[in-house]
């Protein structure tokens, strides 16, 4: 079973959140690469799970618009 992912973490930039493993930036097991995969929040602002519904809002609006 997968881990809870967590919508706000307090360090998300200490963590590494390419798997379920969450492994410490400085210590990746998973083989994902050398680099650590950053939390939505970190990309997209604290507001990333709205971003996707918002997009999404936006082109149904637009296509409601069009004649």
């Amino acid at each position: 079973m997968a881990k809870k992912f967590p919508v706000h973490p307090k360090h998300p930039e200490r963590i590494c959140w390419g798997c379920d493993k969450y492994c410490a930036a400085d210590d990746l097991h998973c083989g994902n690469g050398t680099e650590r995969t950053p939390h939505p929040t970190e990309l997209f602002g604290d507001d990333w799970q709205d971003w996707g519904l918002a997009v999404e809002e936006n082109a149904a609006e637009a296509s409601r618009r069009r004649p």
